[in-house]
């Protein structure tokens, strides 16, 4: 056997039946009309804001970094919540123009063409620049418009976020600027006349270690306030990046907000003097969507191979990567799952769930004890709400796409929104 990590408890059964967002699994499903399907309770992200908020000190913004998730209606409901949206791509920069309009939006990730440097020009939104490349290239562009871009200049820190998932600085990298180039770079942004944003120092994500979010917030304080000096001008804006991980496996414990807030506030108090009147922003996905979302899959063969079961559903890695282990996992561990209408029942049938896919990386969980399971019977995957859909390879083999469902808004509890 092996464990799989604690079921979000705003998920509670009742009488044995999965309950999100006040409405069963069965609810759900009849308002899709199939399986799969994710569905995210809305209630939940802005109870993760607003803790965010309450924690955090005053001044402090909210960015979120809308790769986490992109559905449409979560980022129209999310807008109003926060400070600012960080994208990725032209494609993002699309969807936040239609879903947040006025909201300020920064622009990050390696490797931007031409054609989206000019929207993002023409938007006024911020470039977080990623190189001295792409830097002549958006001043050359914001002449050719006859508009002065907004630049910062993202930078990769000589240290990294411990125990991070994925570590964004300490080493070579293709993101961001090496620090000791930063103030070169600035000077010529400023010379050329652009409009200097500020700067964008993000070590790492995905931790749950308290001590080292500490650690590393107050790091980009000191590496801000240094190249502010070697700058010789205030930045704007210090986004101090994120890298607050949920917890999806046996074991994890999630991080104390509280005690980040405090020792911010702390940092904050006794930041450089290059710093005074800079404004700071921290930027978070996954911790603020992740666990409002879960992706229902119904068990269409249950099939017994050489002493294993299988559940085989109708889901798979092309709708949740993530949870198959193969989104950037060392060691494959198990996402909590459930039997949607046995969730009070005891866990004695040791199973493994995989999708419909013709690879044998397709796992949803591997040899996990859950209440029994028959075809028909629906799998739910909790923790989706962040990476899922729109981190998976939905194309491969051609199956259809799940529907996506948001509910749980505060003023309207009995609205629906569908993709």
């Amino acid at each position: 056997m092996k464990p799989m990590g604690p079921i979000p408890p705003a998920f509670a059964d009742q009488h044995g039946d999965l309950v999100i967002a006040g409405k069963t699994w069965a609810d759900w499903i009849e308002k899709a009309g199939d399986t799969p399907l994710f569905i995210y309770d809305f209630g939940i992200v802005a109870a993760q804001i607003a803790a965010l908020r309450a924690a955090l000190p005053a001044g402090v913004g909210i960015h979120y970094a809308v790769k986490a998730n992109p559905f449409a209606p979560l980022v129209r409901a999310i807008a109003p919540l926060v400070d600012g949206l960080d994208i990725a791509s032209a494609g993002e920069l699309t969807l936040v123009s239609r879903e947040a309009p006025g909201l300020p939006v920064s622009f990050a990730g390696p490797g931007k063409r031409d054609d989206a440097l000019v929207a993002a020009i023409t938007a006024g939104v911020t470039i977080n620049l990623e190189s001295a490349g792409e830097a002549t290239r958006s001043l050359a562009l914001g002449d050719r418009l006859g508009i002065a871009p907004r630049l910062a200049v993202r930078v990769n820190p000589s240290f990294e976020l411990r125990g991070s998932g994925m570590r964004m600085g300490g080493r070579a990298s293709p993101f961001g600027v090496d620090a000791e180039a930063v103030p070169a770079l600035v000077a010529m942004i400023q010379r050329a006349g652009a409009e200097w944003r500020g700067l964008h120092i993000f070590a790492g994500s995905q931790t749950l270690d308290t001590a080292a979010i500490i650690d590393s917030q107050a790091a980009t304080l000191a590496l801000a306030g240094d190249l502010a000096d070697r700058i010789g001008a205030t930045p704007p804006l210090v986004n101090l990046g994120g890298g607050f991980g949920i917890p999806y496996f046996p074991g994890d414990r999630p991080v104390d907000v509280t005690a980040i807030g405090c020792a911010l506030g702390d940092a904050l108090a006794s930041a450089p003097a290059s710093l005074t009147g800079a404004s700071y922003a921290v930027e978070l996905g996954r911790w603020l969507v992740g666990t409002c979302g879960v992706y229902l899959t119904r068990v269409i063969d249950r099939k017994e191979s050489r002493g294993e079961t299988f559940l085989v559903t109708d889901g798979g890695l092309h709708h949740q990567l993530a949870a198959s282990g193969n989104f950037g996992t060392v060691v494959r561990r198990n996402y909590p799952v459930a039997v949607t209408h046995r969730m009070g029942e005891p866990a004695v049938d040791m199973v493994t769930v995989v999708g419909c896919l013709c690879t044998p990386l397709d796992r949803l969980a591997d040899q996990v004890t859950l209440p029994q399971a028959e075809p028909g019977d629906v799998i739910a995957v909790f923790l989706a709400g962040a990476y899922g859909l729109s981190a998976s390879p939905t194309a491969f083999l051609g199956h259809p796409l799940p529907t996506e469902l948001l509910a749980g808004l505060p003023d309207n509890p009995n609205a629906i929104f569908t993709s």
